[in-house]
């Protein structure tokens, strides 16, 4: 493959999801590789010399950047990850194993994110 093969190749998946306490259907995507660095950075803080695991919001910051609408554009913004997390657990934990899985994030992964 090219270059521009490579950058016209239509790599990023989505699954919609029903979610009935909703009233509808929830579209989530993969991400793209800065979407999951900016994920990844977001789950640490640093203070001083000191990097600490900051666990605030770790579902609602995944599908903030996951849940799209028909355009496969982002319906929460980084600012809006606060409002996403007061919706139900019960519903976030669901489309969280969702984004988790189509984003290839397994638990292990998340794990290995917490030691180093």
């Amino acid at each position: 493959l090219d270059r521009d093969a490579i950058m016209k190749a239509q790599d990023i998946y989505y699954e919609d999801v029903e979610v009935p306490e909703w009233g509808g259907v929830v579209r989530i995507k993969t991400m793209t590789g800065s979407e999951r660095d900016a994920y990844e950075a977001s789950l640490y803080e640093l203070k001083g010399s000191e990097v600490r695991m900051n666990r605030d919001d770790i579902r609602a910051k995944l599908l903030a950047r996951c849940i799209v609408d028909e355009k496969n554009e982002r319906l929460f913004s980084d600012a809006e990850v606060k409002m996403l997390g007061k919706k139900s657990a019960k519903v976030l934990d669901k489309l969280f194993n969702v984004a988790q899985r189509v984003n290839a994030m397994t638990d292990e992964e998340v794990k290995k994110m917490e030691k180093n």
